[in-house]
């Protein structure tokens, strides 16, 4: 509690803003975390975290280290073992299985996927890897209208293929837009 989703915390206070990634990365992990057709492995931040007894059990975990948004997924695509990746939040109640396959399948033509979210940003970033990393997020600003046009002005030259727009949640209104999409979504008193 108060170390994920700051911003909506502000708006519903920090013990629904908790109840609200627990509960999302739960359902969110409980339909595309085991799939024989990829691995799923938690980058937790901060690094204490990663022993948590509050995160979900069952799958490998990696301290996501210090620095931005950026700087944390720089170091999971550059730390990794060869192969492509393909990173998501756990504030996307509606991902299934199919968008993380499609996301797979895309890149096998292009050099690196992304899905939008409405807000400007988005809810998933791949990239092949080869024949070289990709620096996707150097002066990115987070949480801005503009994240996705600058992240893929860092692919510029790339192959970069879309998938499905889905929203996320970080503030209260984005409840509203994925009501129903989780099992039990947690809104502010009024809503």
């Amino acid at each position: 509690m108060g170390r994920v989703k700051t911003r909506l915390a502000r708006e519903v206070g920090a013990v629904r803003a908790t109840a609200f990634y627990r509960s999302t990365s739960k359902a969110v992990l409980a339909r595309i975390g085991h799939r024989g057709t990829w691995r799923t492995e938690l980058g937790v931040t901060p690094d204490s975290a990663v022993a948590s007894p509050a995160l979900p059990r069952g799958f490998p975990r990696r301290a996501q280290g210090n620095g931005d948004l950026g700087e944390r997924m720089q170091r999971v695509m550059d730390l990794s073992p060869p192969g492509p990746i393909v990173v998501i939040g756990t504030d996307v109640p509606s991902i299934k299985s199919a968008h993380i396959q499609s996301a797979i399948k895309a890149l096998g033509a292009h050099d690196a996927v992304v899905g939008p979210s409405p807000d400007g940003g988005y809810w998933l970033v791949g990239l092949k890897r080869r024949p070289r990393v990709p620096r996707a997020f150097a002066s990115v600003e987070w949480s801005s209208q503009g994240t996705l046009e600058q992240t893929l002005a860092n692919l510029s030259g790339l192959n970069v293929a879309r998938i499905t727009s889905l929203p996320d949640v970080d503030e209260a209104r984005d409840l509203v837009s994925v009501k129903g999409t989780v099992g039990r979504i947690v809104l502010p008193a009024g809503s």
